[in-house]
């Protein structure tokens, strides 16, 4: 198994990505905060398959055109022996920390250092922009990302329990905002 990392260029630009990202959402991070330090405790739900797709828009998703020779925005691609495994999107946030937009593992390529990998050339070209560290939001309800985020030294910076609910008004999920400092 050989892993490559490259940065997409315009040659790229028309790639068709598909990546399946469905996870089962089988438990929650439950979230508490004492002396401005955020702590969890996870709790068991009843299971279900969730899917990025379902909440976004398929051509959205895809259209890395932006991202594509634009100095302050970066994606990455992943290949397994030359076969797409996955990629992260990055850009300069407002408040200057590099800020990963997406970053989807494929369910077969997962648990093989793709992520970890990924994370990685984030930092390098965070460092090589100059930003003070790296920030991401993910859902509560996705315990094995937010597990793997706080393994690569993220951590918790805040929370809102109200931003899915403009998607779907009932929804049970926070948002949770991950920070890497240098």
């Amino acid at each position: 198994m050989e892993l490559t990392i490259r940065k997409m260029t315009k040659e790229d630009q028309d790639q068709l990505i598909e990546i399946d990202d469905r996870f089962t959402a089988d438990s929650i991070l439950v979230l508490s905060m004492d002396k401005n330090k955020i702590h969890y405790t996870v709790e068991n739900i009843p299971g279900y398959i969730k899917s990025y797709k379902d909440d976004e828009q398929l051509e959205e998703s895809s259209d890395f055109s932006a991202y594509i020779d634009h100095p302050d925005q970066a994606v990455y691609a992943a290949y397994i022996d030359d076969q797409l495994a996955g990629y992260v999107t990055v850009k300069r946030n407002w408040n200057e920390y590099a800020y990963i937009e997406d970053m989807k593992v494929d369910i077969k390529h997962r648990r093989q250092g793709i992520g970890r990998t990924l994370v990685e050339q984030v930092i390098q070209w965070a460092k090589e922009h100059k930003m003070p560290g790296i920030m991401l939001e993910t859902q509560n309800v996705n315990v094995k990302a937010c597990q793997f985020y706080e393994s690569c030294g993220f951590k918790i910076g805040g929370f809102d329990f109200c931003l899915y609910k403009g998607i779907k008004k009932h929804a049970n999920e926070a948002a949770l905002y991950w920070y890497l400092i240098f």
